[in-house]
């Protein structure tokens, strides 16, 4: 299992899921560009030592990072506020390669078509969205419990 970080807008967030990652023992990859620089003493405060203990991906491009999901035969299932199933709901993989859009403005709809599926939280409809770092913990928590903790 792997957290997809698409164009990151802001270091605080990136670092905290890295951080998550880290303590989860789940890897991580940075689709690029990114809106800061990924060495800002922002983004490494925000991951402190955890950084260290994280296996990073990056990629220079969307179309990059997609061929190299193709060519291992890996599921992207993007998390998304117009996902079409609830993120407890859906049946999540070992290997699956969990992706969050921006924070600014999430995914283009090329992104949205080349999942293999969309996921949601469930929230107040009057609310736009939860924070990425918050949802993408989220997310992985089920996705672990459906995965690895349920197997001990």
């Amino acid at each position: 299992m792997r957290l997809v970080i698409y164009q990151p807008d802001i270091p605080q967030n990136t670092g905290t899921m890295l951080r998550t990652c880290a303590c989860l023992g789940i890897g991580a990859a940075i689709v690029e560009p990114a809106a800061f620089d990924v060495s800002d003493r922002h983004f490494r405060r925000a991951g402190l030592d955890y950084l260290d203990h994280v296996d990073i991906e990056r990629h220079a491009s969307f179309a990059a990072f997609e061929a190299s999901r193709r060519e291992r035969g890996l599921r992207l299932v993007l998390a998304t506020t117009t996902g079409a199933v609830r993120y407890t709901d859906f049946a999540f993989g070992a290997d699956d390669l969990i992706m969050v859009g921006r924070e600014s403005a999430g995914v283009p709809e090329s992104v949205h078509a080349a999942a293999d599926a969309r996921v949601a939280i469930p929230m107040r409809p009057d609310l736009r969205s939860l924070n990425v770092a918050v949802s993408a913990a989220m997310i992985l928590g089920e996705a672990l419990r459906q995965t690895r903790w349920s197997a001990r």
